[in-house]
């Protein structure tokens, strides 16, 4: 049996948080506001995974009102789901994910971030796809106001 899961995240930007996205810190004068570390890269791709085993989704989990999460690496918060993942029988087979922002210049970033989340879905690098896009300008991600990401995962059943 193979499930698949959507995900979205959106943060607003920042002075004086890091830009932190599939756990790689990144270069930029804004960071993502939000309770953990606002890594909406892997909250999508969280976000997915729990939708496609049927877990509901990451704020389920994760309330932004407990203090356990606050300013937590969104990396840790992906193997907690990957643990909720495999109690109900399934594996990853492949991610798909697009982050939607005007800056920074992302693709020569998405070696490491796609090394770094690779191993807690526990499949290789290759089977994790990351991709980037613009909204020419338009909404908030155009007016440099925040960023987003959606996620497609496929799962198989164990």
């Amino acid at each position: 049996m193979m499930r698949v899961g959507l995900g979205f995240d959106a943060h607003r930007l920042t002075a004086g948080r890091p830009l932190i996205l599939g756990g790689v810190e990144i270069e930029h004068p804004l960071g993502l506001l939000g309770h953990s570390d606002a890594d909406v890269l892997t909250h999508a791709i969280g976000d997915a995974l729990l939708g496609a085993a049927g877990l509901g989704d990451l704020g389920r989990h994760f309330p932004d009102a407990d203090p356990a999460y606050k300013n937590i690496s969104s990396l840790v918060l992906l193997e907690r789901i990957m643990a909720l993942v495999a109690d109900r029988g399934f594996r990853v087979v492949n991610v798909d994910a697009t982050v939607m922002a005007e800056h920074p210049r992302l693709a020569p970033h998405f070696p490491r971030m796609a090394a770094n989340l690779a191993p807690i879905l526990g499949v290789d690098p290759a089977e994790v796809s990351l991709k980037a896009t613009t909204t020419e300008r338009m909404g908030f991600t155009g007016r440099e106001e925040g960023m987003a990401a959606m996620a497609l995962v496929l799962l198989e059943k164990v």
